[in-house]
């Protein structure tokens, strides 16, 4: 998914509207991920906020209070949607800015904008009230709802030409979406719990004494839930590991942006790693001077450094 950048057209009056209204929409609803993309240029920018928006309307359909059924009627219209984007038949001066928007960042950008069905999927996943029994189950959601928004991700960012096994950019992209995913599961446990929703396979609250779930702001009596929150820790610890792979295939700006993005997960996964409980107590978060830490050790491409090393190291 190389891309050779060229000279873009100006952005009309009301397409710039449109990306205006929805970088103040990911501004109020994603302090992380707009945290993360100040550090890309304004046309990535822009592009990654319409997708978030996007993205974000999709996610409210599915934790609002509408019926099930009105949900599922909201979601296949939110498709229909995207299906005239994709047709390119939605014009700049349609009402949806979201749409406006969307549909302007992928004639700009080969965003592969499939990825978008496959979340409408995964919420519908979580509107039809699915559990997931195993890892392997609770991966094909998490596919569906974080590893698609890293291949989408990927379409604005774009590759490094030449870039050492660049092929598997897009597998790298989506393995660093389940690493967020699934810190972003730990993180929501209590919350996840008091919606109805419980994300963790059940073969590993049962190995834990979990069963009972999370509808308390104290473990399960006489679970282990320390070690299960550890379990899960090195799996997503893991999943970053491999997704990392991707930092030395971006543009330096691109990998600012992801180093920082991941970063901050990383040490969200730090702190519920040293105090298990505290994700039954309340939300999980980091400062804002360690999320500026985070940023600058992005744009230091320190951790892109370090992951070509080790890459560099498998080689020999």
């Amino acid at each position: 998914m190389s891309r050779t950048v060229e000279a873009q057209a100006p952005v009309s009056a009301p397409v710039q509207a449109a990306y205006s209204y929805c970088e103040a929409v990911t501004g109020q609803q994603a302090r992380n991920f707009a945290y993360g993309i100040r550090l890309l240029p304004a046309d990535k920018r822009q592009a990654m906020s319409a997708l978030y928006a996007f993205s974000r309307r999709v996610d409210d359909i599915g934790d609002g209070t509408l019926a099930n059924d009105a949900k599922g009627t909201r979601l296949e219209e939110t498709r229909a949607l995207l299906g005239r984007i994709r047709d390119g038949a939605v014009d700049e001066d349609d009402t949806d800015p979201v749409a406006v928007a969307l549909a302007d960042a992928s004639r700009r950008f080969p965003i592969p904008l499939d990825g978008l069905d496959e979340l409408i999927d995964g919420v519908l996943m979580d509107v039809h009230g699915e559990s997931y029994e195993t890892w392997d189950d609770l991966k094909t959601y998490c596919r569906c709802v974080a590893g698609a928004i890293g291949r989408l991700s990927l379409g604005v960012f774009g590759t490094q030409p030449g870039a050492p096994g660049i092929e598997r950019a897009p597998e790298y992209a989506d393995t660093l979406g389940l690493a967020l995913q699934l810190t972003n599961i730990l993180r929501d446990v209590r919350e996840d719990a008091g919606n109805g929703r419980t994300y963790l396979p059940s073969d590993d609250l049962a190995k834990f004494g979990c069963s009972a779930g999370f509808d308390r702001p104290v473990p399960p009596p006489g679970s282990d839930f320390a070690g299960l929150v550890h379990f899960e820790v090195r799996r997503a610890r893991a999943l970053f590991a491999e997704g990392y792979r991707l930092l030395p295939m971006l543009d330096r700006r691109s990998g600012a942006c992801v180093a920082a993005m991941a970063g901050i997960y990383r040490r969200l996964l730090d702190r519920i790693e040293r105090d298990p409980e505290a994700v039954l107590r309340g939300r999980v978060s980091l400062p804002g001077r360690e999320k500026a830490y985070v940023a600058v050790r992005g744009l230091s491409g320190l951790d892109t450094r370090y992951v070509s090393r080790q890459t560099a190291r498998r080689r020999v």
